[in-house]
């Protein structure tokens, strides 16, 4: 571990040392009108489902008859059993399986539905009369950009997030983070120590990975439009193995309104595969809007989406990726369930590329189940 991520720490944990006596102090000074906490115990299950058809027009492929051929199929894109629960107020856990398809030659489950560990993590709650949703995770859990995002983005069903698809920022990874929300709701702050090798590798070596977001709302006590803006940075301090460095940043913005949500993130990325490789200086950006033609989750809604990613800035060669959609969300009145369904073109090309790549382009009907 390196002096400046021990430093952190420090001025981690001495943060903890302000918040924790006022949040016990809250707990066990009873005072006119105090409500005692909800120390009941519960266990909830649910679960997440992802299915589409995909027609696939370019590029084609040639079946074991040698027919030239545009790929179709019927998928299950992943399925989370939920399991969630509260030991006491100030403990909970989360234990969630995904099943996916299992790829890799040299086993009998080459092309099966596998089950491998998502999220399994423990909660402890710290949370003070200003500093609300304040936690430490310990275990498998997420990292801290990508599910801010797709809680704002909501079309993961469709496919992953830019920073995750193109840019490899992992949604999950074994270790330990903080999180708690500013004073008067101006934002929040989530840091973590990760193995940095993702939910679905081992780790490899003793290196470390150190993740920071802060997410402010610079509006947060102005009008009603001007309160849905938040802005931010993201940074990720890695190395591949000892000396070669595997970093990211990403600077975001996202709006919410009851019309549309919207994001944009610009990213750049430092990687080397040892301390003598040369350095590959990545950098890309993702703009997307979801436009509401009822209410947000209730009825149809638009998406728009670019990516555009290069996975070295000294070379203009770019990987584009251009999605646009048609969704429905069903009614769920009386729960907290959701359904959805989106019809999208997805097409994805390439330039100036040294070797041509050929462009992608598909249709697809995907579904989404969460409850």
């Amino acid at each position: 571990m390196t002096r400046s991520t021990v430093r952190l720490f420090l001025a981690l944990a001495a943060f903890l040392v302000l918040i924790v006596p006022t949040t016990a102090q809250a707990q066990v000074t009873p005072a006119a009108g105090y409500t005692p906490p909800d120390d009941s115990q519960s266990v909830k299950v649910g679960a997440t489902i992802f299915w589409d058809y995909t027609y696939t027009k370019t590029p084609k492929v040639t079946d074991a008859a040698n027919n030239s051929i545009s790929p179709s199929s019927f998928n299950v894109g992943r399925t989370y059993i939920n399991v969630t629960g509260n030991l006491s107020h100030n403990v909970q856990f989360r234990i969630t399986p995904d099943i996916t398809r299992v790829s890799g030659t040299g086993t009998s489950l080459n092309g099966s539905y596998g089950f491998r560990l998502k999220y399994g993590y423990a909660q402890f709650n710290v949370d003070s009369s200003n500093w609300k949703q304040t936690w430490i995770r310990a275990g498998q859990q997420q990292t801290t950009f990508v599910d801010t995002e797709e809680g704002i983005y909501r079309y993961r069903f469709q496919g992953s997030i830019f920073a995750d698809r193109d840019a490899g920022v992992s949604s999950s990874d074994i270790g330990v983070s903080f999180h708690t929300t500013l004073p008067s709701n101006y934002g929040d702050i989530h840091v973590g120590l990760y193995n940095g090798e993702g939910y679905a590798k081992p780790e490899a070596n003793d290196q470390k990975s150190l993740q920071g977001r802060i997410t402010l709302r610079p509006f947060a006590k102005g009008s009603l439009v001007a309160r849905g803006l938040r802005v931010g940075i993201y940074a990720n301090r890695d190395k591949t193995v000892k000396g070669a460095d595997r970093n990211k940043w990403i600077a975001h913005a996202f709006f919410e309104h009851t019309r549309f949500n919207a994001g944009f993130d610009y990213l750049r990325g430092e990687d080397q595969t040892l301390p003598t490789s040369s350095v590959a200086k990545s950098d890309g950006y993702t703009a997307w809007v979801t436009p509401f033609f009822q209410k947000k989750g209730d009825g149809l809604e638009g998406l728009v989406r670019y990516d555009s990613y290069r996975t070295n800035r000294t070379i203009d060669a770019r990987r584009n990726r251009t999605i646009a959609g048609l969704a429905y969300w069903f009614p769920h009145p009386g729960g907290n369930g959701t359904a959805a369904i989106l019809l999208d073109y997805e097409q994805v090309s390439f330039a100036n590329y040294t070797t041509a790549q050929a462009k992608q382009q598909r249709v697809t009907l995907h579904g989404l189940i969460n409850f």
